[in-house]
């Protein structure tokens, strides 16, 4: 969300199209947050199941537990970056987009379907490295994100338009 947060700050500041590319773009977050429930679901069941059985020292269960993590986080970003690409515009239209959004939101739903497998690999992981311990490995994989977000975001909205 913070990510959507920082875009929704620079795209207001398009010149003349801020305050329809701002309701295009809050369109696409429930959108946002089903990519993300999906990732919260995967790594909040595997977490902590990876983590009971490294607690009894059962690490090869423990792994595979973690590659079906990684197996059903690759299925459903791919399944949900497929719907988001093919049928976006029932979808945005769906969820509220007019006629003067609509272009808006396709094209921030674009960059959101294409990183889907990103974001719910992100979410899920952090969830797991903090149920294995590794929570300032997990902050510091959340802030890199953040970070190169806040700086790639001026030049991708407001100068690459």
């Amino acid at each position: 969300m913070l990510y959507n947060i920082v875009d929704r700050i620079y795209i207001g500041h398009i010149p003349e199209a801020g305050a329809l590319a701002l309701t295009g773009v809050g369109v696409c977050m429930p959108l946002i947050l089903i990519v993300s429930a999906f990732a919260a679901l995967v790594g909040s069941g595997g977490a902590p199941r990876a983590s009971i059985l490294m607690g009894k020292q059962e690490h090869d269960q423990a792994e595979q537990i973690l590659g079906n993590c990684f197996a059903l986080l690759f299925l459903i970003s791919i399944v949900l970056t497929v719907i988001l690409l093919a049928w976006n515009r029932p979808i945005l239209l769906a969820f509220g987009a007019s006629e003067n959004t609509i272009d808006y939101a396709r094209d921030y739903l674009f960059f959101i379907a294409l990183g889907a497998p990103f974001i719910m690999f992100g979410t899920a992981f952090g969830n797991i490295l903090r149920g294995e311990g590794a929570a300032r490995e997990s902050m510091i994989g959340n802030l890199i994100g953040t970070i190169v977000n806040i700086v790639l975001d001026p030049i991708m909205i407001l100068v690459l338009g």
